[in-house]
């Protein structure tokens, strides 16, 4: 094997994209009634990423996100997901890849209202059939990273608009996902409580995970490594 060879098969790894969007369109109704969301867009987001997506309302930023979510398919194109062709994989394929390579975290929180925080972080691992203690160790662990070591048994009607996106970001991060996809996370919230939310994006980030958040505010964008402006389905900038 010759040293280049050798440098490629240890690094290749390294060097994948976390997401990798190829000519990907995505088309609903057809005719007169067709709407191009997507128009042949190419977007990739490297391991290490922290980057923002913006875009006027019917930008297809939106769309884009469901689709690098594994929410939605593509009309056409290809989207690797960690070097996974996603447009190959089954319904039921691709549900077990968003538990296990995806975090979500949304505008509002989703939350189960019945259940207490430790039990709402802890349910993406019962989906992926881990052992009850160690759900409970990382549980435990994921909401002391993000603040909440000591509500573990409040439920959501219990906790503040901040702590609730609390904990939606420590249930996103329960199964370490490759990638940490960010709807307008913080929309619902005032400024204090933004500024707060965001530290634990940074702090996120910091420790080397890969971040994609859609928001419509400068200030929030700013914190990103990476901005990119969504225009007509396509990435004006």
């Amino acid at each position: 094997m010759t040293t280049t060879a050798r440098l490629r098969s240890t690094t290749d790894r390294q060097l994948e994209p976390v997401a990798q969007l190829s000519h990907i369109s995505k088309v609903y109704g057809s005719g007169d009634t067709e709407v191009r969301a997507l128009d042949d867009l190419s977007l990739t987001v490297e391991s290490g990423d922290y980057l923002a997506v913006m875009g006027a309302s019917g930008s297809g930023k939106s769309t884009a996100m469901n689709i690098i979510g594994c929410l939605d398919r593509p009309t056409s194109g290809s989207y690797l997901l960690s070097g996974t062709p996603v447009q190959d994989l089954s319904d039921d394929e691709l549900a077990d890849l968003r538990n296990r390579r995806l975090g979500f975290v949304f505008q509002q929180f989703h939350l189960l209202p019945n259940m207490s925080a430790m039990d709402n972080v802890m349910l993406p691992m019962v989906y992926a059939g881990l052992p009850a203690r160690q759900r409970r160790e990382r549980g435990q662990e994921a909401l002391e990273r993000v603040g909440l070591g000591h509500r573990l048994e409040n439920k959501p009607n219990e906790l503040s608009g901040g702590q609730q996106q609390r904990v939606a970001i420590a249930r996103a991060i329960i199964n370490q996902p490759a990638l940490l996809l960010a709807d307008e996370p913080t929309g619902a919230l005032d400024s204090h409580t933004t500024q707060e939310v965001l530290a634990i994006f940074d702090e996120l980030h910091d420790q080397g995970m890969t971040v994609v958040m859609v928001t419509h505010e400068d200030d929030v964008a700013a914190r990103a490594g990476r901005i990119v402006h969504f225009r007509d389905g396509r990435v004006a900038d």
